[in-house]
């Protein structure tokens, strides 16, 4: 839902042109990746911890295919600066000044993931695990910064972190870090109530809502791990949706490239006249990286991340020893 979401506003004409309802549709996808991304991030330190591991994996699995949509991003709009390519592949492009380049300027949220990778690790490696209690703290302050200088919506890293923060508190609540009435609170609202607020939020009309949405993104997805009803849990296994899932990253990467490209290109009836065929390159392309450019990186992580048995001492019994010694194989 994320990423149609993105492709929806960023592609397509979405109601008429006086309503101005493609950015809030863009803005409902990318809180929703952020919050998703915040949450299974925090998950994976809470059940491993393993910072080596993490960086590892999470690294080549982002930073392989964004560095080559950025090089193919470079080559679409010519003459890059020496500043915009040290900016870009060094993920902080979108901090002031900043240093994106039109066909790659849907990456500074590849730049605020790794920056929070990078950032949430060092303080587990700092602090433990523990130190993630600090996580709704620091995302109370960003919003609370959002709220001083008159930010809704911005690109910049310290305008913006509280949609991957409340992310990562959502899965402090689900892992029970933050008490049992936060859970219960979580699990209470409907998650078909809280999409149109988060819609809602997504729109700079609507007042002081903006401000609340990194909360009402994690409210909903929350929603939707306790109380979604069951077609809605049979419709999420059926094999298009699950591809949408795993093609999406670089769904979202290539978009945009190929927007500002001749395909992109005309007065308003030829551009969208090419946007099926836009739209299917884009598809053949993620495909592509997925499953073939992706997975090699994917697998090279996993196998220099790969958990060793613990040696059994001689003599021992194996049906009796630690859980962790038969736990050999590691699932993907």
């Amino acid at each position: 839902m994320s990423i149609m979401l993105v492709l929806a506003g960023h592609l397509f004409p979405i109601g008429p042109s006086g309503w101005q309802l493609n950015a809030p549709v863009a803005a409902t996808g990318m809180v929703m990746f952020f919050t998703l991304s915040g949450f299974l991030i925090t998950r994976f330190l809470i059940e491993d911890g393993n910072i080596r591991r993490f960086l590892i994996r999470r690294l080549l699995r982002i930073v392989p295919l964004g560095w080559l949509g950025m090089l193919i991003a470079f080559a679409v709009a010519g003459g890059a600066t020496a500043g915009q390519v040290a900016g870009n592949l060094l993920f902080v492009a979108n901090i002031p000044p900043s240093s994106l380049v039109a066909p790659g300027a849907h990456f500074w949220s590849l730049c605020l993931e790794v920056q929070f990778y990078l950032s949430i690790a060092l303080l587990v490696a700092v602090g433990g695990k523990r130190a993630l209690m600090v996580v709704p703290l620091a995302c109370l302050a960003i919003t609370c910064a959002r709220i001083y200088w008159d930010q809704p919506v911005t690109i910049v890293s310290w305008f913006r972190a509280d949609e991957i923060l409340a992310g990562a508190t959502l899965a402090l609540i689900y892992e029970g870090w933050l008490g049992e009435r936060a859970r219960k609170l979580v699990s209470m609202p409907s998650l078909f109530l809280l999409l149109p607020l988060v819609f809602a939020s997504g729109d700079m009309r609507t007042g002081f809502l903006p401000y609340l949405r990194p909360y009402l993104s994690a409210l909903m997805i929350g929603a939707s791990l306790y109380n979604a009803p069951g077609w809605l849990r049979r419709l999420c296994e059926w094999r298009i949706v699950t591809y949408v899932a795993r093609t999406s990253y670089a769904l979202y990467v290539f978009h945009g490239i190929f927007a500002h490209t001749w395909l992109g290109a005309g007065d308003t009836l030829v551009k969208y006249a090419k946007r099926p065929l836009l739209l299917a390159v884009t598809i053949a392309c993620a495909h592509m990286s997925t499953f073939h450019y992706e997975r090699r990186w994917n697998s090279l992580g996993r196998r220099l991340t790969k958990r060793t048995p613990e040696p059994i001492p001689p003599g021992s019994n194996v049906a009796n020893a630690p859980v962790s010694t038969k736990q050999i194989v590691e699932p993907r």
